[in-house]
């Protein structure tokens, strides 16, 4: 205790988006609190977008998820990707600020709980090993990591494995993001027996088009997952 004191008063507690001293560590200040747009209420059952409306008992589907179904079961997203969400993501993802990855993961498994099962199996969306070369640690993986350790579910960081290099997405077609992904990810040989019958929950940080989730949910549907979700950091919303 009296290390943890002394440890405070060196190194006092930051908000993790604006840097001021807060109360608590992992934490945000009052005023990026309000600014960081957190995902409540009522929400598509597949995707995980707000929608209009108050949350009842039957899950709702949004206007996308209904013209184009996903493969997988059910899909939840702790934050809107913008404002402060989309800063700290970016942060997380490209300025190496992976302390921001176990208060994330807080959210998450709040925003997680109606898809968990005793026996689920969290993993990853995986990078391909030249962009983990450059970046030096997968987000979706460190995301993963301390999504587990709150949920006492177990992780495996390999199960899925991207066997060949796709172009970056930005700024690229729903149609196209879903051809270039085509194939792209598989469920890892060594890791394939983890998976037979039991349900998995796929983690990554942004949920845009859908098509990496769809992707990776095809790979373990087809590696003989009972059934797939998907939890993201934050989902894309085009009203956002």
């Amino acid at each position: 205790m009296e290390f943890q004191t002394a440890l405070r008063v060196l190194y006092p507690a930051r908000c993790l988006s604006c840097g001021v001293q807060v109360d608590s560590d992992f934490g945000l200040c009052g005023a990026c609190w309000r600014d960081t747009p957190f995902v409540g209420g009522l929400v598509c059952d597949t995707c995980g977008v707000p929608l209009p409306g108050e949350a009842g008992e039957a899950p709702v589907l949004c206007d996308d998820c209904m013209a184009m179904p996903r493969p997988w079961a059910q899909g939840r997203a702790a934050l809107l990707y913008r404002d402060n969400a989309r800063k700290m993501i970016l942060g997380l993802k490209h300025g190496d600020r992976q302390d921001i990855a176990r208060p994330a993961a807080l959210w998450m498994a709040r925003a997680a709980r109606p898809m968990l099962a005793p026996d689920m199996l969290i993993a990853p969306v995986p990078l391909h090993w030249t962009r983990m070369l450059r970046r030096r640690f997968n987000q979706a993986a460190l995301l993963a990591h301390h999504l587990g350790r709150q949920t006492g579910l177990p992780v495996c960081p390999d199960l899925l494995h991207r066997r060949r290099r796709t172009r970056p997405l930005e700024g690229v077609d729903r149609a196209a993001r879903f051809g270039l992904l085509a194939d792209a990810i598989t469920v890892h040989p060594r890791r394939a027996a983890r998976l037979q019958g039991r349900p998995v929950l796929i983690v990554d940080d942004v949920m845009t088009s859908g098509a990496t989730l769809a992707a990776a949910t095809d790979a373990c549907l087809a590696g003989g997952a009972a059934h797939v979700c998907v939890m993201t950091l934050a989902r894309v919303a085009k009203h956002a």
